[in-house]
């Protein structure tokens, strides 16, 4: 069995040890013997682990030559863990934030390690699982959502304008499209017209996660079928928990799906026994007391979004402001997510 392990920090990506430690110190936890590794499968923001006085911390940045000015905002980031984790207690626990560019050259903060183990990609190695695990770890994932949604999130403080969300997210990620683009994708184009075509009303407010995949989920190394933590919140929000449960299904791979799609998966969601989309729907609404919602729309608009969310990571890599060559085939990827979310559109069913 095997955990998400971190490695030699990537070249251009070091942090600096000297001005951390001090920063390490300013806070009262342990600064000697300071050592870092990185998380290397991460796309967006940069994610360490810290070594210090025999202590483990995870420390998250944003990218390197990052210029999409709303994301990777550290700070926000932070706050909501502080909020969300006593009321969630599968988000980590933040043990220091710093605001202060001349310590690393951008905000950071840093968190609680938790070990356990990540599924990551169509076949994660080192890892196997049953027809009956896999079924069970798709249920915890559709019930942990929906215990996430359940949340009182007004009671938490926790913030956000659900009146209009469903319109601001198609409007905004189509402006994402539109910025960055580094060719034509008319797949992406028509998946654009057909929701600003179709948007539904609001279904609800919830606090929500907004890349919700199996990839963020740590799994309990004793119980696979076990959640015990869940990752990366830089896009979570108070919004319509359908379109969050959308956005879930966007990642989610099925047996029946293409090849192009699988090849791209995020994580093993077809293995054997495996849940398809449309039983992660019922288990989820099973959990939060409701019926089955309808969920194309917000299955295509997941599909959208998370090609646009891979298009900024590609054109990052076209302008040389990356040199992670994991990037340079992201943009096939756009395009077989845009053509999903057309084929999905296309037949009335995701």
């Amino acid at each position: 069995m095997i955990e998400d392990a971190p490695r030699t920090v990537r070249a251009g990506e070091e942090l600096d040890l000297v001005r951390l430690a001090a920063f390490l110190r300013s806070q009262r936890l342990p600064w000697e013997d300071l050592s870092q590794e990185q998380f290397p499968k991460g796309h967006s923001n940069l994610t360490y682990l810290v070594r210090a006085g025999g202590r483990e911390l995870v420390l998250r940045r944003p990218p390197f030559g990052s210029k999409v000015r709303t994301a990777h905002d550290m700070g926000r980031e932070a706050r909501i863990l502080h909020k969300l984790q006593p009321v969630f207690p599968l988000a980590p626990r933040v043990v220091a934030l710093c605001d202060d560019l001349s310590v690393l050259g951008a905000p950071f903060y840093l968190m609680e390690r938790l070990h356990g183990v990540i599924l990551r990609g169509p076949e994660p190695r080192g890892i196997a699982l049953s027809p009956e695990q896999a079924r069970r770890v798709g249920v915890s994932f559709a019930r942990t959502l929906a215990a996430l949604h359940a949340v009182d999130f007004r009671a938490a403080g926790l913030e956000g304008k659900p009146e209009g969300y469903v319109r601001r997210q198609v409007e905004g990620w189509t402006k994402r499209w539109q910025d960055a683009r580094t060719e034509d994708v008319p797949e992406m184009e028509t998946v654009a017209r057909w929701l600003a075509e179709r948007m539904p009303p609001e279904s609800g407010a919830a606090f929500i996660h907004n890349d919700f995949k199996y990839d963020n989920l740590v799994l309990d190394p004793a119980d696979l079928t076990r959640v015990i933590g869940v990752l990366d919140w830089e896009m979570s929000t108070v919004g319509d928990p359908l379109m969050d449960l959308g956005t879930a299904l966007g990642y989610w791979v099925e047996e029946g799906d293409p090849d192009p799609l699988k090849a791209v998966a995020f994580g093993p969601t077809f293995l054997p026994g495996s849940l398809t989309r449309e039983q992660v729907v019922e288990e989820y609404a099973r959990a939060a007391g409701r019926e089955p919602p309808g969920m194309l729309f917000y299955s295509c608009f997941a599909l959208f979004k998370i090609a646009v969310i891979v298009q900024q990571i590609f054109k990052r890599y076209v302008e040389g402001l990356t040199k992670d060559e994991r990037f340079a085939a992201l943009g096939l990827g756009v395009r077989i997510l845009g053509n999903a979310a057309v084929e999905a559109a296309g037949r009335g069913k995701f």
